[in-house]
């Protein structure tokens, strides 16, 4: 079978989705569904197909010609696929991920594929040969009613893990009646006859101990639309996974997701993209009678992040960066985000080697690959930005660390082992972005708030631990502003608190960037960077190896603030520095920060 969209197929780059053909397969639908997606790309024309030989294959490169090959890729699915049959092609090889972890996407290389493409949205970026995407939640119009009686339903293959047990005491606990409804059709790969389904079916049923429990259990295969309608039908859907470390992401969540009714999970490792949500879904912090209280506002950001249009730009983006990154191999084009971050994350560090200890331990909120949902305490609940502070444009030196003493320690006791890598000279920048944008956030009932530069930014780590939500820009978290600029769902001057802490002069189109933010702020938003700072510098000066440039008065004034649309300073402005006090890489230089607000209409 080959798919091709007809509106694309003259005139763009075609890149091969290459499957196996047993439907009956979550690889198999993972696929399809993406593939299906994909054909309505307007750089690309993706075209799908499957096959279950390497003369089939041959035949199919051949008539197509593409540009790249993506393989929806399992070994026990398309064992006949072999590295010496891919190097008769002079084209990019690209595997998809699904028994994706970061112990796996860190340690893959190009031994079979070249590149490889992981649909997980916690994966930290630190390998150049793989790239990461979204999740897909399809386009669904859900018309189905609440069902009168409680309804509560979940599915999967008919495979150890799945807690389909676990779901049924589970209910019986909370509820006197309800209608459990299980789907647990036949897996293609591992019980095609049925006997492991069969098997938890049958352990379900005697399970039911309440007279009112209804128990519905079905195995037919679904289409995927014929499942939506089940998952629509349902009060909650639930997912009681077993821990399953070093597994992928489930697809259950992508439909489910598509259904919009509340969904209830256990703390598995293959839900840990929704472990985050607040108020959290997991069955270990709230009830399902809380969880369906709650419906599915908690859902809603997973929900809008993971349309159709941002996974056809993912797979656009990535797309171009193989083909650059191959047409101009010689050439090293393409600088992998972990290595930018790296270089522009060095000064940072306490002195000596750079180890994978040093950057795992920075972002707190990840641990053992499952994002972590912020842990509020009392006790830091109770931070309070510093007293009298009416300067916001201004030099960060000795006399502001003095001034921010109390906030440098409020972080070494909010992210403690962050703060334990950093040098303390360089702290002022984090305490005075966390003390000015908890300042203003505070006023605003609901801020909308923008990090730009958040991976390793013990200023955003702090503000998250304070119960604060934002969106997060980063290279090695996901892309850099650029880029989440020109994102499908990125709305202009929406944010009513942009920050930036110490990344600009890593930027080479420093305008560019300055511009963008002032693009992204709300009317009455307030945009806040830090920078490196010396007033005498030249270009020609020595600098910093990961900088491109120290700042002066006359970038923020005569480059900068042109720049800015119906913004302006925050306040008058104090940037006189005759004698810089903090010394790097045989430089002496100190901070500024940069403070803008965009004017009301």
């Amino acid at each position: 079978m080959i798919n091709e969209s007809p509106l694309n197929k003259h005139s763009k780059p075609k890149i091969l989705i290459l499957s196996h053909k047993q439907q009956q397969c979550g690889v198999y639908q993972f696929g399809w569904k993406i593939a299906e997606a994909l054909k309505k790309s307007a750089r690309y024309n993706f075209v799908y197909a499957e096959c279950s030989s390497p003369e089939e294959y041959l035949s199919i490169v051949g008539r197509i010609a593409p540009a790249a090959i993506i393989y929806n890729y399992y070994p026990s699915t398309m064992p006949w696929l072999k590295k010496k049959l891919m190097q008769h092609l002079k084209i990019p090889h690209i595997g998809i991920l699904h028994e994706v972890s970061q112990q796996a996407a860190d340690s893959a290389d190009s031994s079979f594929f070249q590149y490889h493409i992981a649909p997980d949205p916690t994966l930290l970026l630190k390998n150049p040969v793989v790239f990461k995407t979204g999740r897909l939640v399809p386009r669904y119009d859900n018309a189905y009613p609440l069902p009168a009686v409680p309804t509560i339903g979940s599915f999967g293959f008919g495979t150890k893990g799945k807690g389909f047990e676990h779901l049924i005491t589970s209910v019986q606990k909370e509820y006197d009646e309800v209608h459990i409804r299980l789907h647990i059709p036949f897996a293609a790969f591992g019980d095609s006859a049925g006997i492991e389904a069969r098997t938890i079916a049958d352990k379900c049923k005697l399970l039911i101990v309440k007279p009112g429990i209804k128990l519905s259990i079905t195995h037919d295969f679904l289409s995927n639309e014929q499942l939506l309608d089940f998952l629509a039908q349902n009060t909650l859907n639930a997912f009681f996974y077993e821990e399953n470390k070093g597994r992928g992401i489930s697809s259950v969540i992508d439909l489910s997701l598509a259904a919009q009714r509340p969904i209830a999970i256990s703390r598995s490792n293959m839900f840990r993209h929704l472990l985050s949500a607040t108020p959290s879904i997991c069955v270990d912090n709230s009830s399902l009678h809380q969880i369906v209280q709650n419906g599915f506002k908690p859902l809603m950001p997973y929900y809008k992040e993971w349309c159709e249009e941002n996974l056809i730009w993912d797979y656009e983006r990535i797309i171009e960066n193989i083909l650059n990154e191959t047409a101009h191999a010689d050439e090293a084009y393409i600088v992998s985000p972990i290595t930018r971050f790296l270089r522009s994350a060095l000064r940072r560090i306490v002195a000596g080697p750079i180890t994978r200890a040093h950057v795992e331990s920075w972002i707190p909120q990840i641990k053992d690959g499952v994002l972590q949902a912020p842990v509020i305490s009392d006790e830091i609940n109770i931070f309070t930005a510093l007293p009298n502070v009416t300067s916001f444009n201004r030099i960060l030196d000795d006399a502001a660390r003095r001034q921010y003493e109390r906030v440098i320690g409020n972080l070494f006791e909010i992210v403690p082992d962050m703060m334990k890598h950093k040098i303390r000279e360089a702290n002022i920048q984090q305490a005075f972005v966390l003390d000015t944008v908890y300042r203003f956030t505070t006023r605003l009932p609901s801020p909308n708030m923008l990090c730009i530069g958040s991976y390793g930014d013990t200023a955003a780590a702090s503000l998250k631990k304070l119960g604060f939500r934002m969106d997060e820009v980063d290279p090695v978290l996901n892309y850099d502003l650029n880029a989440f600029f020109h994102k499908p769902t990125t709305i202009k001057e929406s944010y009513n608190i942009i920050f930036s802490t110490s990344v600009i002069e890593h930027v080479k189109n420093d305008e560019l960037f300055v511009d963008q933010i002032a693009a992204l702020l709300a009317p009455g938003g307030i945009a806040v960077l830090t920078c490196d700072y010396n007033d005498q510098y030249k270009p020609g000066d020595r600098l910093p190896k990961e900088d491109f440039r120290f700042y002066t008065q006359n970038d923020f004034r005569h480059r900068f603030l042109p720049l800015l649309k119906n913004c302006s300073l925050l306040d008058e402005p104090h940037w006189d520095c005759p004698s810089p006090d903090f010394h790097y890489s045989g430089c002496t230089y100190t901070f500024a920060s940069f403070v803008f607000k965009k004017n009301l209409l």
